[in-house]
């Protein structure tokens, strides 16, 4: 699956409200990437790829998406937006963190593999646990 291109009503419905809510709640199912870009901008250009090639990587497991800054000027300012690429990564259990730069791909799987899956992962490996003891 390719990346997703947010406006920021799809943000509202697929990522989390904040006009309606005032304490962060995710809307999705699976952790996210969302890459708040221009097109104008060079180190987006950089990531750009590399963020297709791991929604294509998990996918199933992964969501990645995108911003248009200067089309989503709302949106942006919402998250304090000032340089970019910033990436927002939530994880399985809906958790945001910003990170403003282009990061590398081995970054970028470091980020997903042990901060984004991680919980899913505890919890698999502790239910594992609790089948082999019984």
């Amino acid at each position: 699956m390719a990346t997703t291109y947010l406006t920021t009503q799809d943000f509202k419905d697929k990522i989390f409200n904040y006009e309606t809510d005032k304490d962060w709640k995710y809307a999705g199912a699976l952790p996210a990437i969302v890459d708040f870009y221009a097109d104008w901008c060079g180190p987006c250009k950089m990531v750009a790829p590399i963020l297709e090639e791991l929604s294509a990587d998990y996918d199933g497991r992964l969501l990645v998406y995108k911003v248009d800054t200067d089309k989503e000027a709302e949106l942006s300012a919402v998250f304090g937006i000032q340089s970019i690429p910033t990436l927002l990564f939530i994880d399985i259990e809906g958790n945001p963190s910003l990170q403003a730069g282009a990061l590398p791909k081995h970054v970028l799987k470091k980020i997903i593999e042990e901060e984004l899956f991680i919980v899913k992962e505890r919890e698999e490996e502790e239910q594992g646990e609790e089948e082999a003891e019984d």
